[in-house]
């Protein structure tokens, strides 16, 4: 089986997508031939085989203006390369990917598509079209949650499939640094609290109403401490912030890590602020490190950790800043292993692994 996986684009910005897609095809089977089509470019963050940076004009994948009129040569390219390659399936990421390779189906008979959605989308009436128009047998249609994938079958009239996203929890657990270590790596205290955020530093991630609670719960309390991992486009306004608070010594952002995985063991707690999430994987992450999470009262958490969750109202700086108070009088060891069991990370990767699996082969139902 010729696999081609098509995303975006590569670099820091794109890491989680594409260690869904890893993950997604590390269950492709010993004998998959694997190629990652990057349409923008970047640097692939973690993937399994081949490598090709296409490097296309972005208005022209966005349908910009005259840029659109670009669109008929690029897929005529893709048409070629697809041939060349002896495709078999195509792995698309989301509806922007989709929009690009779906007309192509047409002209290649034998080629099935898989289209993987990771977060919350706008859905055109001409992507409602697009994706119906393709036959069931040709193109399957997935989603990191089951709170995603209902929202885009209400959208659709279609089935999606649920395709929660897991981590091999021996292997996860294998790669952490000790809480000594993770702390050295950060270039954090050894001594105190430290509260934890993970995320690119944008909107959607609250980390601004993050700042405002803890400078309220931080009164009064030097050895407590916070440090965001990640980066972005609000990083200058956030540190703006930092200073503003009077925060400077307490609060660290600390950038993009590419050993992420390895350093949640450098937190206390772990503080989940989002406004929105297609999953929200730091969540496992930090549960499977045995980091207990408090997190914004959004469906797709719940859907995570059930009754073991602690939820917040999202945007409320002053049930956050309640909340960060309140951690050092919690059993935090008491509430992590509430939330491992409800996790069930174990029996989440078999799942996981049986889902791909059928994705990847056209088979199984859509629930």
């Amino acid at each position: 089986m010729n696999i081609v996986n098509m995303m975006w684009a590569g670099g820091s910005p794109y890491m989680s997508i594409h260690k869904v897609h890893h993950q997604v095809l590390s269950q492709a089977g010993a004998h998959a031939h694997i190629s990652n089509w990057l349409l923008l470019g970047g640097e692939l963050s973690c993937g399994v085989g081949s490598t090709r940076q296409w490097n296309m004009p972005q208005r022209a994948l966005k349908g910009r203006h005259a840029w659109r009129l670009l669109v008929p040569f690029l897929r005529r390219r893709l048409r070629r390369a697809l041939l060349a390659a002896q495709a078999d399936v195509l792995l698309l990421d989301g509806v922007g990917v989709a929009r690009l390779v779906l007309p192509l189906l047409q002209q290649l008979p034998g080629v099935r598509a898989a289209i993987l959605f990771h977060g919350e989308t706008r859905l055109s009436r001409a992507d409602v079209q697009l994706l119906l128009s393709v036959p069931l047998d040709r193109l399957d249609i997935a989603a990191v949650s089951q709170t995603l994938a209902q929202s885009l079958e209400q959208d659709l009239g279609r089935p999606v499939r649920t395709l929660r996203m897991a981590l091999d929890p021996a292997a996860f657990s294998a790669s952490l640094l000790t809480q000594d270590q993770a702390r050295q790596a950060l270039g954090l205290p050894q001594q105190g609290q430290i509260f934890g955020a993970v995320g690119r530093l944008v909107a959607s991630k609250g980390f601004e109403v993050l700042l405002e609670a803890f400078a309220k719960a931080h009164a009064g309390q030097p050895d407590r401490h916070l440090a965001i991992l990640g980066e972005g486009p609000l990083r200058a306004s956030l540190q703006a912030r930092i200073e503003a608070l009077g925060l400077s010594a307490n609060v660290w952002l600390c950038g993009h890590r590419e050993s992420l995985h390895q350093l949640y063991r450098a937190f206390d707690w772990l503080l989940v602020p989002s406004r929105a999430e297609g999953l929200g994987l730091v969540v496992q992450e930090a549960v499977m490190a045995d980091v207990p999470v408090v997190c914004s009262d959004l469906a797709v958490f719940r859907e995570q950790l059930a009754e073991g969750g602690c939820y917040l109202p999202v945007g409320d700086t002053q049930a956050w800043a309640q909340a960060i108070a309140r951690c050092a009088q919690l059993d935090a060891a008491e509430v992590a292993l509430r939330q491992r069991q409800a996790l069930a990370p174990e029996q989440a990767w078999q799942a996981f692994q049986q889902a791909s699996a059928e994705l990847l082969r056209g088979s199984g139902s859509a629930r």
